[in-house]
């Protein structure tokens, strides 16, 4: 078992390594089928290793400069309110429902991922209309020098986005990276590389909250468990920041939404046909 966990961590290290999101949605199912860990318990611990390890990724590009801190803390604070509000929902739902939704949201995100893959020049991958010229109708824009400008309007949308982001968090026990990043692309028109590293950053705090939320509702959380999940995550992140320099980005996306098509699959068919 000290084995498995390891290796599972190293798997959802090295997706957060490679596009700053979307480890926690193989942490889950990783932990549920490959370590037998209770789907409730199974949240509470990808929350604090996924945490863990986006804290590991997160550091450096801090450093480098890769993090928009102000845009990060007004995502992270709204997600912070939003991932109690996940957590609580959960308990309300049965395990089989939980784990079927869970599925249904890998599918959302494995196309969004391929759809953006395909369409490298519009932001979200699914409006066909993003890069038609035209004013900038945009709730958010930004400076010649590439700086944010936060009016209410703009600050209210980033909330808006932050909260439901959080919700997810707390629901479903991932950090919410796959939704964050194409969001401050899209919404916050930040660049890609700053969207990773404020990715991570966003990731660490909205993590802490919902593993907060978890242990105060009286929910589970194996210390060993996650520790070694978590030394796995840094293994990964260290081994997916290495690939990600010598690869192409629409390729990485791709793959990695297959990859997340068959663990979808493979939930469902554990869930309801097994």
């Amino acid at each position: 078992m000290l084995g498995l966990a390891i290796l599972f961590g190293t798997v959802v290290g090295f997706a957060l390594g490679l596009t700053g999101g979307g480890g926690g949605i193989f942490a889950v199912p990783l932990l549920v089928y490959g370590l037998a860990v209770a789907p409730r318990e199974a949240v509470g611990i990808s929350l604090a290793s996924v945490g863990g390890t986006a804290l590991f990724g997160a550091v450096p590009r801090l450093i480098r400069g890769e993090v928009e801190l102000r845009t990060g803390l007004l995502f992270a604070v709204a997600g912070m309110l939003g991932a109690p509000v996940g957590s609580y929902l959960s308990k309300l739902v049965p395990e089989t429902v939980l784990l079927v939704m869970f599925a249904v949201l890998m599918f959302v995100v494995a196309q969004r991922m391929w759809s953006k893959a395909c369409n490298p020049n519009i932001p979200s991958g699914v409006c066909t209309t993003e890069s038609e010229p035209g004013p900038d109708r945009s709730a958010c824009q930004r400076d010649a020098d590439g700086k944010l400008r936060l009016t209410s309007k703009c600050a209210r949308l980033l909330v808006v986005v932050g909260l439901m982001m959080g919700v997810l968090s707390g629901m479903f026990g991932v950090g919410g990276g796959f939704v964050i990043v194409p969001a401050l692309v899209i919404f916050s028109g930040m660049a890609i590389h700053q969207a990773v590293g404020t990715s991570l950053f966003v990731i660490v705090l909205v993590s802490i909250s919902g593993v907060a939320s978890h242990i105060v509702g009286g929910g589970e959380l194996s210390l060993e468990t996650t520790l070694q999940f978590m030394a796995g995550g840094f293994i990964g992140m260290w081994l997916g920041g290495i690939v990600a320099k010598r690869l192409k980005g629409p390729t990485l996306q791709k793959t990695f939404s297959i990859a997340v098509v068959f663990v979808a699959i493979f939930v469902i068919f554990k869930t309801v046909v097994l």
